[in-house]
């Protein structure tokens, strides 16, 4: 997680909401890692998650990431828990709770919901405090006149 943190620094220099994601494989050898891109890329789906699953699925040469953990600030939203359901990682880690748009249990649960063909375990508030004091201290900035 603090990999995760390090990378959704990174995001609020182009004005994005600082979320930071990493793909690890079966060893814990990191596959890839993403920060928010929406406003830097003009990309609606630029979230940390799916840019990041993108980037392993690269390294990996196959879609399926089986076996690999997905480590998120923030909780994910029902696009990202779609394509952590799609992409077939094995767990989800995130550290804030998103109850307006979480989809990993808060809001909605997709990423559990046993009408769909995979499941990843999920693992919330992973260093909870820290991952949602970054996004206070963003959206307080951002607040101001």
């Amino acid at each position: 997680m603090r990999a995760a943190l390090v990378v959704a620094e990174g995001a609020s220099a182009s004005g994005d909401v600082p979320v930071g994601a990493v793909v690890l494989d079966e060893s814990g050898a990191e596959l890839s890692r993403a920060c928010n891109e929406r406003e830097a890329s003009g990309d609606p789906t630029a979230h940390a998650e799916v840019l990041a699953l993108r980037r392993a699925a690269g390294a990996r040469g196959t879609w399926r990431l089986a076996g690999c953990t997905l480590v998120v600030t923030l909780e994910p939203c029902t696009m990202c828990a779609g394509a952590l359901v799609l992409s077939r990682v094995d767990r989800v880690v995130f550290g804030a709770w998103d109850p307006k748009a979480g989809a990993a249990g808060s809001l909605w649960d997709v990423v559990r919901d046993r009408r769909l063909n995979h499941r990843p375990e999920v693992l919330g508030g992973v260093l909870e405090d820290e991952c949602a004091a970054l996004l206070d201290s963003f959206f307080a900035a951002h607040r101001q006149p």
